[in-house]
């Protein structure tokens, strides 16, 4: 299979549209399939896994590259003939690779994975919020199939009139997150420098954007015994220092690999704050890194978070909750431990492998849903002058 990746987000910018992408790229390679990637101009390598990374203008908004539309675009998928357009997480460039793929028919696949319409939403921008949602469904209307990775977003997506919906969720690395790495030398020597005292390490690891809504952490204040631990960057990282100031807070940076899972093996309990995750994949990092985590009855985490079991979800509009149940976690240490078997167990059966040999599953029954339309199209007879005549 010939798979070609349109993704508005790509290395070295680290978020969960760029994981998912290089996560699905090292599985094509391994079961033989081609690719190749078109991503926003940000300094990306020129090869990932084997396949080519082709980069297209782009700008920067809130230090994000925002890929424009391109006569590049069709070039390039012309000159690779892909069986199948993988358009991640589309906007206006995976919209241009959508409507590309549709005039040569060739199947396209749009994988939902922003909400954009909750940023707007957010900022109080009702029309916006409603503009955002037709721009969504623009996007996915033209595409022969949209993956939703959370039963929240197919409900969201069905709301807003977009058809051709299934649910593709997100792998997990259980090996790099794992229990046993609390025990490791890197996750001993980060225990040691935040509580040194035995201080239970309260940990959030995403960007520090508005949409995470990291200040809400101040509801924690005074909460005695703890230490709490951000690790990630972005542009809200003012707003969040004002926010937390007083508090016993350690910023670790933007980390990955070895450190990231040593610093998730650092943590007692790991809390996201933000009500706009499509899926919450930090939850399935915590989880599979044997923590119980704390999250918002909303979005993705609803799915991922098993009330009692392992985790608790409060009310998004109530940060007495939030702060409720991260008490009882803290005062609670045989409760951690285990919520955190819960988190592991829960996550066992979703390895990247599994997950992308379901996506490849969806890229099959996209091919085969255009071939139909193919099929299903009138033929047009060219009648000759001679025989008009």
């Amino acid at each position: 299979m010939r798979v070609a990746v349109v993704s508005e987000s790509f290395l070295p910018t680290l978020n969960g549209v760029t994981t998912s992408v290089c996560r699905v790229l090292e599985h094509l390679r391994d079961r033989g399939h081609e690719a190749m990637v078109i991503s926003p101009s940000a300094g990306a390598p020129k090869h990932f896994a084997g396949f080519p990374i082709h980069e297209v203008p782009a700008f920067a908004y809130r230090q994000f590259p925002v890929g424009l539309p391109s006569p590049q675009v069709q070039r390039l998928l012309d000159e690779f003939s892909p069986d199948v357009v993988h358009a991640a997480s589309p906007f206006l460039l995976g919209a241009q690779a959508i409507a590309a793929a549709g005039r040569r028919d060739v199947a396209s696949v749009a994988v939902f994975q922003t909400d954009v319409a909750g940023y707007a939403r957010r900022n109080g921008l009702g029309a916006a919020t409603r503009l955002a949602w037709r721009l969504v469904r623009w996007v996915h209307d033209g595409a022969d199939l949209t993956l939703a990775p959370s039963t929240a977003s197919m409900s969201d997506l069905a709301d807003a009139g977009i058809e051709r919906v299934r649910r593709w969720g997100r792998g997990v690395d259980l090996e790099t997150y794992h229990p046993r790495n609390r025990l490791g030398a890197s996750t001993l020597s980060l225990r040691q420098r935040v509580a040194a005292g035995g201080e239970v390490v309260v940990g959030y690891v995403g960007r520090i954007a508005p949409e995470k809504q990291l200040e809400r952490l101040a509801a924690l204040r005074g909460l005695p015994g703890i230490r709490i631990v951000i690790v990630g960057g972005g542009p809200s990282m003012p707003s969040v220092k004002r926010a937390l100031r007083g508090m016993p807070v350690t910023f670790f940076g933007t980390l990955t690999g070895g450190e990231l899972a040593a610093a998730y093996a650092s943590f007692d309990l790991f809390v996201h704050p933000g009500t706009e995750e499509t899926f919450g994949q930090t939850i399935q990092e915590a989880h599979a890194s044997g923590i119980p985590v704390v999250a918002p009855r909303a979005g993705g985490p609803i799915d991922l978070v098993r009330v009692g079991e392992n985790g608790y979800l409060f009310e998004p509009d109530d940060n007495a909750s939030l702060r409720t149940f991260v008490e009882v976690l803290v005062r609670d240490g045989q409760l951690r431990l285990r919520m955190g078997e819960a988190g592991r167990r829960a996550v066992l059966g979703r390895s990247w492998d599994s997950i992308c040999g379901e996506l490849v599953g969806h890229y099959r029954s996209a091919i085969a849903s255009r071939r139909d339309l193919v099929a299903a199209k009138p033929v047009t007879r060219k009648v000759s002058r001679s025989r008009e005549s």
